[in-house]
């Protein structure tokens, strides 16, 4: 295993000590939580008694090859605890997160749940949201244009993001376009912004939703915890 993945890892498994039996997960996207997923089954595997909702298809299919229980809002409409990456964070830990195509998903578990916990690497960490990380907007296709004016209007740079020549879909079957942006001063102004946009089904700010970001830094463990109250 390189020794990304050996961080990775060791970020994976600190997140599965926040998890108790009895507990309603969110499970998230990415290639940091992929170790948390992998964990978490190997202590299912030993007794521990949980469920979880995933972010994407592509963390369902891994959570049924973990052997992992899935349940939906149908049954849980407010979650224990959801373990998640990002793409971004703060100094506030807010966060930046879609890059995965997963962001509409992940912003529903995000505010159904108690807690969140984001596991990123260190490369991860900047001063101001947009310093480093386009910002992935989720579209109606048929409000594509539209969206990609307004964003304009609010001084971001959107592009289409594409996959062999065609719009990436996401699992809702929308479009998102990535915005270039300079580093921003108020994100929580322009997450209200954004969202006001028509055919905007979201957009990949999560403002003050982040209870603990724990990182991986140099082969050691760091956790950055919010002082803000944090809840569904």
């Amino acid at each position: 295993m390189s020794a990304q993945n050996e961080e990775k890892r060791q970020v994976g498994v600190a997140a599965a000590d926040r998890v108790r039996s009895g507990m309603a997960l969110g499970l998230g996207s990415g290639s940091t939580v992929y170790f948390f997923l992998q964990e978490l089954g190997r202590r299912i595997s030993q007794g521990l008694d949980v469920t979880g909702i995933p972010t994407s298809d592509r963390t369902a299919a891994l959570a049924r090859e973990f052997r992992i229980p899935l349940t939906s809002f149908d049954e849980h409409q407010e979650l224990d605890l959801a373990v998640d990456g990002a793409d971004e964070v703060d100094p506030n830990l807010n966060l930046i997160k879609g890059h995965g195509g997963a962001l509409l998903r992940e912003k529903i578990i995000a505010s159904a749940a108690r807690q969140l916990v984001i596991v990123v690497d260190s490369t991860k960490l900047g001063p101001a949201l947009g310093t480093n990380m386009t910002l992935p907007v989720e579209v109606l296709p048929f409000a594509c244009r539209l969206a990609q004016k307004r964003l304009s209007g609010l001084g971001a740079e959107p592009t289409l993001r594409e996959t062999d020549g065609k719009p990436f879909l996401t699992d809702n079957g929308n479009w998102i376009l990535d915005c270039a942006l300079q580093p921003v001063a108020d994100p929580a102004r322009l997450e209200t912004d954004i969202n006001a946009i028509p055919g905007v089904m979201e957009n990949g700010l999560f403002i003050g939703l982040a209870s603990e970001v724990i990182v991986a830094r140099s082969g050691s463990i760091e956790v950055l915890v919010s002082s803000r109250q944090i809840g569904p």
